[in-house]
């Protein structure tokens, strides 16, 4: 289980998150509501470990995150709305890259097969940067079928997808979630769930995001 309790965020004289508190349990998704500027990507970071709160504490399986990062870390996986591809690479070899600081140890056969599953047959080894905005984002999210982590935390990972490729996104949080996995997320779009796996929490406009 993933726990927030008493977070708060400021940045500047801007206070984004004011005593925020959450669990997050197997099989289930969290979404994260609110305008731009209300704290959601700052809210992700600091689960994630890339920020660290004005005030409160995460906790996983009990334990407060910041007495176990390497443990953390190895269940967590986290994609950001840059995400992280790198242009002067080909698509596979974004994968190995990916693989090996995955430490998935997935063979070069599996690779090209989690680029077929992702709608990127045939664009093995165009480089990133000559991809659509879709394909390279697509690229990104090999991750999800490399990763073991059982906690996903996703910024905005519907953008940028056509409709065949957002269905296709839904379906791998899907099966994470029929896995005993936890995904966290924002999006400005409507979570394409079942409702029993899905709940939310909105947060106040009160920053800048």
């Amino acid at each position: 289980m993933l726990q927030v309790s008493g977070l708060f965020c400021e940045r500047g004289d801007r206070q984004l998150l004011n005593g925020l508190g959450f669990t997050l349990e197997p099989g289930k998704l969290l979404h994260v509501r609110g305008a731009n500027g209300a704290g959601k990507t700052s809210l992700l970071r600091i689960v994630a470990g890339l920020l660290l709160p004005t005030a409160g504490e995460v906790c996983w399986r009990g334990k407060p995150v910041k007495q176990q990062r390497e443990e953390y870390h190895g269940e967590l996986l986290y994609l950001g709305h840059l995400d992280g591809v790198k242009g002067d690479l080909s698509s596979i070899e974004n994968l190995r890259i990916d693989n090996e600081l995955l430490g998935a140890n997935a063979d070069e056969a599996t690779l090209v097969a989690a680029l077929e599953k992702i709608g990127l047959r045939g664009f093995e080894d165009i480089f990133a940067k000559q991809l659509s905005q879709g394909q390279h984002r697509r690229v990104g999210l090999c991750r999800l079928l490399m990763s073991q982590a059982k906690l996903w935390v996703l910024d905005e990972p519907f953008n940028a997808l056509d409709v065949k490729a957002v269905k296709l996104l839904a379906s791998l949080i899907e099966a994470h979630l029929e896995r005993g996995g936890m995904t966290l997320l924002t999006t400005h779009q409507d979570v394409p769930l079942s409702g029993a796996r899905v709940s939310e929490i909105t947060l106040g406009q009160t920053g800048r995001r």
